[in-house]
């Protein structure tokens, strides 16, 4: 192992970005993620502890990856998330520390955590009609989802970022609700396009609202848009602002524009896989090299999985082949 050598794969994409999946439980259950009943979840004893991950990434930090993002499963529903943020934030060369949740128990714990550290947090929610929410997540959590954010507001928590899954025929009024709420929040909304990730076999290209698709609707029935330059190109989502100079919306478009060839992200899952793609078919498992005292094997094997990374997930062609585990246990 190199320290301080870029993870340059072999299409020339440097990466600094690692996503976390700390559990791979949900205290809800979307559609389009899980099955209502049935899942399987890891062994609890063959899910990373704080000291492993901890351990992980103070390797790849060393390596180049600067900014983390923990995810689930639901990050909240883990009780050591508060010692495992204090932990991370504590590793010298990490820039920076997020974390994603559905928001259910974020009114609960949004002190605890801020209090560890964080201030980046990103809450999925997908609409915000109370009978559209238990329809899509089969929980009647809506209200405590709301608190969260209100909780994490007045905390300080910044940015906060709301994400919101678009799928055709039942999306076009909530992504025009979200926007406003967005404007008059002052949070930043982002909308995902829907991705082939669903345990059940759900997914089809014809129930993709595509970006293009939210812009025109957004703009018909709030106002107009204007792109916003990124400030990384190499970030997922193509931001605009109203052009009233009230408000932004974001579009992660990975089905109709993918962002492949600007990739910089890993994703570590709860039960140590290492993975260079959401959709990758492959994974590289840290688990057993934890037992030993040598970093560089791990270093190593970040490595490998950096050089072993494809083009592209290719989800628009007949080549593309879902990945073998649903979303809840990859990690969002």
């Amino acid at each position: 192992m190199v320290i301080g050598t870029q993870l340059i794969d072999t299409f020339g994409r440097v990466h600094n970005k690692l996503r976390i999946s700390v559990t791979d439980r949900c205290n809800i259950r979307c559609y389009y993620c899980m099955p209502e009943t049935g899942t399987i979840f890891a062994p609890r004893a063959g899910l990373l502890s704080v000291d492993e991950i901890e351990r992980i990434v103070r390797v790849a930090v060393r390596l180049g990856l600067r900014k983390i993002r923990l995810t689930g499963g639901e990050p909240l529903v883990w009780k050591d998330l508060g010692l495992l943020i204090r932990r991370l934030l504590g590793i010298d060369g990490m820039e920076s520390l997020a974390l994603t949740t559905n928001g259910v128990l974020l009114a609960d714990r949004a002190q605890e955590l801020y209090d560890a550290g964080l201030r980046r947090i990103n809450v999925h929610l997908d609409t915000l009609d109370r009978d559209a929410y238990r329809r899509i997540t089969r929980r009647d959590a809506f209200e405590k989802v709301m608190r969260g954010l209100q909780a994490a507001n007045q905390l300080g928590y910044g940015p906060i970022k709301i994400n919101a899954v678009a799928v055709k025929g039942q999306s076009e009024d909530d992504i025009v609700a979200l926007a406003r709420f967005g404007r008059q929040s002052g949070m930043q909304v982002r909308f995902i396009e829907f991705m082939p990730l669903d345990a059940q076999g759900l997914w089809n290209s014809e129930k993709v609202l595509s970006a293009d698709e939210m812009v025109a609707i957004l703009e018909r029935r709030i106002g107009p848009l204007i792109p916003v330059p990124a400030a990384d190109e190499r970030a997922p989502a193509a931001e605009f602002r109203f052009a009233d100079g009230t408000g932004t919306v974001g579009f992660i478009s990975s089905v109709t524009k993918p962002f492949c060839g600007s990739c910089n992200r890993l994703r570590l899952t709860s039960d140590g896989k290492l993975r260079y793609c959401l959709f990758a078919v492959d994974e590289t498992d840290l688990r057993p090299l934890l037992h030993s005292p040598d970093d560089d094997a791990i270093g190593d094997a970040i490595f490998g999985c950096v050089r072993a990374k494809w083009r592209g997930h290719s989800i628009n062609s007949v080549q593309f082949v879902p990945p073998p585990r649903p979303m809840s246990a990859i990690g969002g």
